[in-house]
């Protein structure tokens, strides 16, 4: 598909059409491509933009749609609204997978079909839309790319909380978390990772983009272990 078609085929599943073609362009190219192509980082710039006009349209919605809620049930109905898998899914329902355009070793690793490069995509294509329309354009393409998830939306129970309530109760001890890996490169999905620790035992490890997210990794894999431990 050449680019002007995969730009058309964008436009078709958003409803939405650009002004500035080039930005939807940019939008569906990974960085494996760009960089194939002209040394350039892609859709990575778009990717950052999107993750926050993504965050704050989301937690606009969440807001007025939900009163009563404290910041904390705000933040992690908003978290488990715009994670990695959650945003993949809604790439998948746009047909990003056909449309992004990846190099060489992300062809071969059918990269088209994993959560991290839809997610991000998905991203950049919500930064480009921005870009070219303003909020205006924005709001409604999240309302209908996350339909009644905006307004039905439930407060997922946080795994460190849940963990840790587990060891006060079983163990009579608190969890401690470790850094043990940083790679230092902004924006990456396994940037850090941490282990788990009660009463210096191991319950397990996670990786994620920041601390926190690979904390509440580590915390749901020791939750895993210790349900099927009792």
């Amino acid at each position: 598909m050449s680019e002007d078609d995969a730009r058309r085929e964008l436009e078709r599943a958003l409803g939405y059409r650009f002004r500035e073609p080039s930005l939807a362009s940019t939008a569906l190219a990974h960085p494996s491509y760009a960089h194939e192509l002209d040394g350039s980082r892609g859709n990575e710039r778009l990717e950052f933009l999107g993750d926050a006009v993504l965050d704050l349209v989301v937690a606009g919605y969440l807001y007025a749609s939900q009163p009563d809620w404290r910041e904390g049930q705000l933040t992690r109905a908003r978290a488990a609204l715009v994670n990695k898998s959650s945003l993949a899914d809604r790439a998948r329902a746009l047909g990003l997978p056909a449309l992004v355009r990846l190099g060489k070793t992300e062809r071969r690793s059918e990269g088209a079909n994993k959560d991290s490069i839809l997610a991000n995509c998905f991203e950049a294509v919500i930064g480009a839309v921005y870009l070219d329309g303003g909020l205006s354009a924005v709001e409604p393409l999240v309302a209908r790319c996350f339909g009644d998830a905006l307004v039905s939306a439930s407060v997922p129970r946080d795994a460190k909380t849940a963990f840790q309530e587990w060891a006060h109760s079983e163990l009579k001890q608190t969890p401690t978390y470790e850094t043990t890996h940083d790679s230092g490169i902004e924006n990456d999905d396994e940037r850090f990772t941490v282990e788990v620790y009660v009463e210096q035992r191991s319950w397990g490890h996670g990786v994620g983009r920041t601390k926190r997210a690979a904390e509440v990794a580590a915390a749901e894999l020791a939750l895993a272990r210790a349900r099927s431990a009792s």
